[in-house]
């Protein structure tokens, strides 16, 4: 693993998959507020209708496991989730490609959301009653980068803003996860579990997901497939062929490509 120093406080760049997210998030924010203009008292609330609920998930609103990291409220809370995405995606850019950097996030997500219906799937079948609370914000993304720094990159400092204090990832890292923990007795336990199973698929992500992304090795396997299934027609024009040139007398030498060999090097002749 390599070590790293202490690192100044400074803005990454703004760039590719962290650009990306950071507009995403910023542009679903002014929707948002735009919409709730439009629409002051809508019969079923945006936090409801586009936030994550396991139970309307369960019975039929499969959008929301993809929709509620879009949901923020709160002009303090969007700018602390917004800037903590961008330093966080903006440092592991540095040293990965933009691709496993968002498939990062995006596995993030979605792990929160299976953690979130785990938990309630649970309680359910425990007798559990929990509150209907909407599951907003991309809190589960970003705890799913911290993660991987404080995993790949445990030795760098971060500075504590405003304090000039700097904590190792793995510190801060393992300091956000108490938190998580801490917050599973609270009202919010949904919420809490669902940081933490963030936070699981992340570490699976880093460990299992291809080093190039997500994105990149489901198109090197598409194209392998494909081409695998070009050599299949190929070899089996070449078996037509030969069946065609014995009934004309002839015996044709293919090799596995379908392509002519010459048994005697010496004779130019691609065919007896």
């Amino acid at each position: 693993m390599p070590r790293f120093g202490s690192i100044p406080f400074a803005f990454p760049d703004f760039r590719g998959a962290t650009r990306r997210l950071v507009l995403w998030n910023l542009g679903a924010y002014f929707a948002l507020l735009v919409a709730g203009l439009a629409f002051p008292n809508p019969v079923i609330p945006f936090s409801a209708r586009f936030g994550f609920i396991p139970f309307a998930f369960l019975h039929g609103w499969i959008w929301q496991p993809i929709t509620y990291s879009f949901v923020h409220f709160g002009i303090i809370g969007t700018l602390l989730e917004l800037l903590s995405l961008f330093f966080l995606a903006g440092f592991l850019e540095n040293y990965h490609k933009p691709g496993w950097v968002t498939g990062l996030y995006a596995v993030s997500v979605l792990g929160t959301a299976a953690a979130a219906v785990a938990i309630y799937e649970c309680s359910r079948t425990l007798g559990f009653t929990l509150g209907v609370v909407p599951l907003t914000g991309c809190f589960g993304g970003i705890f799913g980068l911290l993660v991987a720094i404080g995993t790949l990159y445990g030795d760098v400092q971060f500075m504590l803003f405003p304090l000039p204090i700097g904590i190792k990832a793995r510190y801060l890292a393992a300091i956000f996860a108490l938190v998580a923990v801490a917050m599973v007795f609270g009202e919010q336990k949904a919420y809490a579990f669902a940081q933490l199973g963030g936070a699981m698929a992340g570490l699976l992500y880093i460990r299992l997901a291809p080093r190039q992304g997500l994105a990149i090795d489901f198109s090197e396997g598409w194209y392998a497939l494909r081409n695998r299934y070009y050599r299949w027609k190929r070899r089996r024009a070449a078996r037509k062929f030969q069946v065609y040139m014995r009934s004309q007398g002839r015996t044709v030498h293919l090799d596995g490509y379908g392509r002519p060999i010459d048994e005697d090097p010496d004779d130019k002749k691609r065919w007896n």
